[in-house]
Parts: structure tokens; C-alpha cells; sequence
């Protein structure tokens, strides 16, 4: 197995949601899911829950796989009962995610949207299950409109440079999206704690 192949294989095991588990409030940055490596330089994606990480899914399933299958039912009833829940909807999108459900997370994450349309942060979430379910286009334009909502979201934008990197094979487009995260903070530093700026140097040595 090429390294390449162990590094996609990785990323599908590591997936993490954005917001956190609350689904009420969100916190600073932090790790979601190894990407894989290209030209020598590890890449993940950023989250902006101040939660931990959870563990893959497959650690998750024997652990409290029916616990999040009764949540998820009890808010589907609650948020059928009252639509214009929108804490239910962010939190049933979120146990969705967890419980690597993208289609349906989606679903949650746009009723939500409905509500408030204006949430950067569930909008990354959304953009992240838009890939998870292979929509690689419309993870990106999830990530824009979250950039479009605050310009100074610096996870939308690394997220989005993973997608066009891995997903869509546009690496300039990756790297474009980069230089303009550093343009938003200079000091901004992927979560293996290299900074951007030297990761983009690294990218276009090679």
C-alpha cells in the first residue's frame, strides 16, 4: 500500500465535526482529521469546537453507538414537534456527524441554516460532510459562504484548500486558499503545529 493510499485510509477514520457537541456555542480551533500528505507536508483539517477529539468511529460504534441512535431519534421527534428549534437542529446535525450519518447531518445543518443562514460555523460543518459524502463542490462553496459570513474564519478557510488539494486535484487552488488565510493571520499554523507559511514554502520546493 502506497503511502498515499495509508494517508486517504487514515483520513476517512479520523473524521471530526466543527462545532461543538452542545451545539450551542463554539470555542477556538482545533484538530479534526488527518488529510493525507502531498509533496512531503502532512495536511488535517482544523475544527472549531472546544471540545476534544473524538474517537473514530469505529472505537465509537462499540461504545455508545445505540446511545447516539436514541439521541438522534429523540431529537428528530423534538425538532418534528418544534422546527423552529434551532439549538435541535445544530445538535441533531451534530450527533449525525458523530455518528457518521452525512446525508442526514446535512439535512439537520440546513434546517438550522434556514433559521439563521448567517453561522459560519455550521456552515464548515456542513462543508465537511459535503466531502464526507464525496460532493466535493459543494463542501467548497460551504466553505465560501461561510468565509462570505465571516471573512475571518480561518478553519472554513484551510478546510477549503484541503478539499481542492485532495478532493478536486487543484493545487493551486489550495495554495491560493492558503495565501489568503495568511492574509488573515500571518501566524495562522496547521494542527501539527507548522506554521502555514512554511508549509506553502515546503509545497513549492517540490
Amino acid at each position: 500500500m502506497t503511502k498515499q493510499k495509508k494517508a486517504e485510509k487514515n483520513m476517512e477514520k479520523s473524521i471530526e465535526r466543527t462545532t461543538e457537541k452542545s451545539g450551542a456555542s463554539y470555542g477556538v480551533i482545533a484538530l479534526a482529521f488527518v488529510a493525507g500528505i502531498l509533496a512531503g507536508v502532512l495536511l488535517t483539517l482544523y475544527k472549531t469546537g472546544g471540545s476534544p477529539p473524538i474517537p473514530p468511529h469505529s472505537e465509537m460504534e462499540h461504545k455508545s453507538s445505540a446511545d447516539l441512535s436514541d439521541q438522534i431519534a429523540g431529537l428528530e421527534f423534538k425538532t418534528s414537534q418544534n422546527p423552529g428549534d434551532i439549538a435541535g437542529w445544530i445538535q441533531l446535525g451534530n450527533l449525525c456527524f458523530d455518528s457518521d450519518l452525512p446525508e442526514k447531518a446535512i439535512a439537520a445543518y440546513k434546517k438550522a441554516l434556514a433559521i439563521n443562514p448567517d453561522n459560519a460555523d455550521v456552515l464548515t460543518d456542513m462543508g465537511v460532510m459535503y466531502r464526507k459524502s464525496g460532493e466535493y463542490d459543494k463542501a467548497v462553496q460551504s466553505f465560501d459562504t461561510a468565509v462570505g459570513v465571516n471573512p475571518k474564519h480561518e478553519i472554513a478557510r484551510f478546510n477549503k484548500g484541503i478539499v481542492l488539494m485532495h478532493d478536486l486535484n487543484n493545487p493551486q487552488g489550495a495554495i491560493q486558499a492558503w495565501e489568503e488565510l495568511l492574509t488573515v493571520n500571518p501566524l495562522a499554523m496547521a494542527p501539527n503545529g507548522q506554521s502555514i507559511d512554511e508549509m506553502l514554502n515546503k509545497m513549492k520546493q517540490q
